[in-house]
């Protein structure tokens, strides 16, 4: 069973008490709304995401791992990678990506968790370059993104949405730099 642990977070696969806190992350309409076209996520959506990104643990070797603070045990959202199947034209890559609640922001959770994320995919599984995608103008995820090192590759568009997108990344060499 894959974990990492941070000074305050402890990552790791997913259990089954995870769902109904994931959930109401999910349900909050300021945390989704630069995820997707906005769109909240029910109790049931979020069963098929934990299920599809343990599925991607299964099948890559790499996935989304639940994100734990270290002192209370509460469940905080997720953070870690994916392949963004979502964007065809980026393919292949592997992403880094987070979601947090909101009563997490703000106290750096995203970025010792996304720091610890990017070290395990250079170093742990080999990977020479990980991207990070988020909607253009979202600064909260583009502060995080550039605290890792990585730099804006290009803009694009969503293919469903129609939204425009930023594609942050790094690769090894500039990681170890």
């Amino acid at each position: 069973m894959t974990e990492i642990q941070t000074p305050r977070l402890l990552l790791r696969r997913w259990h089954e008490d995870d769902l109904v806190p994931m959930a109401e992350i999910n349900a909050d309409p300021e945390v989704m709304q630069w995820i997707g076209d906005g769109s909240v996520r029910d109790l049931e959506q979020t069963a098929e995401d934990i299920e599809r990104w343990e599925e991607e643990w299964d099948e890559e070797g790499f996935g989304l791992f639940a994100v734990e603070l270290l002192a209370s045990g509460e469940l905080a959202g997720f953070v870690g990678l994916s392949v963004p199947a979502f964007l065809p034209e980026v393919l292949p890559a592997v992403e880094i990506g987070w979601r947090l609640g909101r009563q997490f922001w703000g106290q750096g959770y995203a970025s010792e968790a996304a720091h610890a994320s990017l070290e395990f995919a250079l170093q742990d599984r080999g990977l020479d370059r990980v991207i990070s995608i988020t909607r253009t103008g979202h600064e909260a995820s583009e502060n995080v993104m550039r605290k890792l090192g990585m730099e804006l590759e290009r803009q694009t568009t969503h293919p469903v949405y129609g939204l425009p997108l930023s594609i942050y990344a790094i690769d090894l060499t500039q990681y170890e730099a």
